[in-house]
């Protein structure tokens, strides 16, 4: 009987402190599913954005040639392969930008992504040719450039470089971003391609 009395008397107590333990145990769970979520999350879009291949195919006059930098092994592995971009002088190339994480099988197309995710991307050009021109020749739904397309006009013969960078989440509204000026457009790199040109 005392037994009972002491145990109804910290019945309260005893219920309270079970309440406490369930609130703490239940947002601990929370939390941790929430810290699983977002880190899942996370790798998921890092291995979807992979890139491992670049290549541009330049159309002029009918003709088109085709220039890849490959690496499908990623930093630290195996040197990339790419290729050198042979032009014609004075010559305007329309160009098409394709995007390929080969390290899986089937290749993904990341092109496509960078297709939906418009307003996140843009590709900026630049070259060490002086007579060089390049133009952007399509534009996301708020009328900023993204660069899977563009054009080329070439110059004298000569060699040199193209630079191709593809930043994710830039600030197209920042000076001069929308000309194609990388300075102030902020963002992360998601790919870097120095190729060598010979323009004869």
């Amino acid at each position: 009987m005392l037994v009972q009395l002491i145990f109804l008397m910290h019945k309260p107590l005893i219920m309270k402190k079970i309440l406490s333990y369930f609130i703490v145990f239940t947002l601990l769970t929370f939390v941790s599913c929430e810290k699983d979520s977002d880190h899942d999350h996370d790798h998921d879009h890092h291995e979807h954005e992979l890139m491992t291949t670049l290549t541009i195919a330049m159309t002029a006059e009918g003709n088109t040639s085709s220039f890849t930098f490959r690496d499908t092994d990623g930093d630290g592995g195996n040197e990339p392969t790419q290729d050198t971009i042979k032009l014609a002088a004075n010559t305007t190339y329309t160009n098409a930008i394709t995007i390929l994480n080969e390290s899986e099988d089937p290749a993904e197309d990341v092109t496509l992504e960078i297709a939906e995710e418009e307003l996140d991307h843009q590709f900026f050009f630049s070259s060490s040719f002086t007579d060089m021109t390049i133009a952007y020749a399509d534009l996301d739904a708020n009328d900023n450039p993204i660069g899977l397309s563009s054009t080329i006009t070439t110059g004298a013969v000569g060699t040199g470089t193209f630079t191709v960078i593809l930043r994710h989440e830039p600030n197209k509204t920042a000076e001069g971003v929308s000309g194609g000026d990388i300075a102030n457009a902020g963002g992360a790199s998601d790919i870097e391609v120095i190729f060598n040109v010979v323009v004869e």
